[in-house]
């Protein structure tokens, strides 16, 4: 399920697709979601003005200690906007008539292939501006380890990883659910994006898909 390597044959796959199957989608994460959802760069930022607006507080340093303050800040969102927007870059989501590819990693590209058959749910988290991210949930325990998958992974879920396709258009959720009832045949119902306010869950409609936790 695993492959590490260096060159690509397809941009975001390991190799040549068998004889039959085709892609139906790619995408990468949106950097900027990324920065916001993953990275917290907006709670970051809040916590330093804190901090710095507390030089001003009898006893602090004024506003020399402030502006070392926001200056420490602008080095540390500098930093983290930079591995939001190297995440982004490396990453590319593939959606095939047969399995879903990850393909992240910056330092060592990593490749996951989870067959549409192995998924037995997906849950979609609205995040906003058009973003989602959608949890996949295998129906075997997944192999790999939650340090080994992050950020492409859901959050806090370490006993149990659940791999997690990152601030992915709303638009590839309709996608993603045609692509699994194609994988299996016997579910028709219909699966849509409700509108719902961003950090929200989003229950899809088809048992094959499962709901949102």
């Amino acid at each position: 399920m695993t492959i590490e390597y260096e060159i690509e044959p397809i941009p975001g796959l390991p190799g040549n697709l068998p004889a039959g199957e085709t892609i139906v989608w790619q995408g990468s994460p949106d950097w900027q979601t990324l920065a916001r959802a993953v990275f917290h760069t907006r709670l970051v930022a809040v916590w330093f003005v804190f901090v710095a607006s507390l030089a001003f507080v009898a006893g602090g340093t004024g506003l020399k200690g402030a502006l070392v303050t926001l200056l420490a800040a602008g080095l540390g969102l500098g930093v983290l906007y930079f591995l939001a927007r190297a995440s982004s870059r490396s990453t590319i989501y593939t959606l095939t008539s047969r399995r879903v590819v990850m393909r992240f990693g910056v330092a060592l590209p990593k490749c996951i292939n989870l067959p549409l058959k192995a998924i037995g749910a997906a849950d979609v988290r609205n995040l906003g501006n058009g973003r989602v991210d959608i949890v996949l949930r295998p129906t075997d325990r997944f192999p790999l380890g939650w340090l080994q998958m992050w950020p492409h992974v859901q959050p806090w879920k370490v006993a149990s990883p659940q791999p997690m396709l990152r601030a992915v258009p709303e638009s590839f959720v309709p996608i993603l659910a045609e692509a699994l009832r194609g994988a299996d045949p016997v579910q028709t119902s219909t699966v849509e994006l409700a509108p719902q306010a961003a950090g929200s869950h989003v229950e899809l409609s088809s048992p094959a898909i499962g709901v949102a936790a």
